[in-house]
């Protein structure tokens, strides 16, 4: 992988990770529309990679609320009483929301696996993902927020994020639509959303990193890799900044629109090229 690959791809996953357009889908097409060959292995050392440097973009975005959360979640199992303070029960609603997605994970591994090397399935995804941001903008009645979320709606939000297993369906969306479903105010429920991707982002990156010390291509191109991973980092926290700012005046119609462009262009695309 060369540095500009790798600063390409950077801002492509910084953007797109908490952008409700998938992640996945865009690290997978913009390779293939681009004609990138890329080695499998060193594919897959980036990718994990620039995935730890978005999570690292939300963690720091949301240190106070995460340090607040910590304190009175531990405050609450010391009383017994964890759904008491504002903070403790969130926390716990964010625990819970990150099942879901956890057990799907390991039913899940093979056809997720499977999609991924499709572009054509891909653009597939992309389209249901387009078509729930789509729905969800119709049904909104938005009345809610955070102090309000109970366990079925961490639980419903929960199950979309598992959906986002499959490249085109974005995590954001998926999770953002979710809430909004649930009546949610869109700010809150993408606050909801990023907060809750940190339990899987760490368990995803715990098992990556695992698969990862036994590769041999991370030592050979640190520089892009490095270069990979900040240049996410950096994009990831101004992306999640803007997209806060945006849902408090706007809808996700736009991101529906372009999702549904970019998925029939790739269908379209696939076609043509065989």
């Amino acid at each position: 992988m060369t540095w500009l690959q790798a600063v390409v791809l950077g801002i492509v996953q910084g953007l797109t990770e908490f952008l409700p357009i998938s992640s996945s889908a865009h690290l997978v097409l913009v390779p293939w529309l681009l004609g990138w060959t890329v080695e499998t292995e060193s594919a897959f050392v980036f990718n994990v990679l620039v995935q730890l440097g978005t999570l690292v973009s939300v963690i720091l975005y949301f240190r106070r609320d995460l340090l607040a959360m910590a304190r009175a979640m531990w405050a609450g199992l010391r009383r017994r009483q964890l759904l008491t303070d504002p903070d403790s029960r969130l926390g716990w609603m964010i625990v819970l929301a990150s099942v879901p997605a956890g057990l799907a994970g390991l039913m899940l591994k093979g056809l997720v696996e499977q999609a991924f090397a499709s572009p054509t399935a891909v653009c597939g995804f992309l389209l249901l993902n387009a078509a729930m941001m789509a729905g969800a903008e119709r049904l909104a009645r938005l009345e809610r927020s955070l102090k309000t979320v109970t366990s079925a709606d961490a639980l419903w939000i929960g199950a979309a994020q598992a959906l986002a297993l499959f490249p085109g369906i974005s995590r954001s969306g998926s999770t953002i639509s979710a809430g909004i479903l649930r009546r949610l105010f869109r700010p809150e429920a993408a606050r909801f959303s990023f907060l809750m991707s940190i339990p899987v982002m760490v368990a995803a990156g715990l098992v990556a990193g695992l698969d990862l010390a036994g590769s041999s291509s991370s030592s050979q191109q640190i520089g892009p890799l490095l270069a990979g991973f900040t240049t996410a980092a950096i994009v990831g926290y101004l992306a999640i900044g803007w997209l806060l700012g945006y849902l408090a005046r706007r809808s996700l119609t736009p991101f529906a629109v372009y999702c549904a462009a970019v998925g029939l262009a790739g269908l379209v695309l696939s076609l043509v090229r065989g």
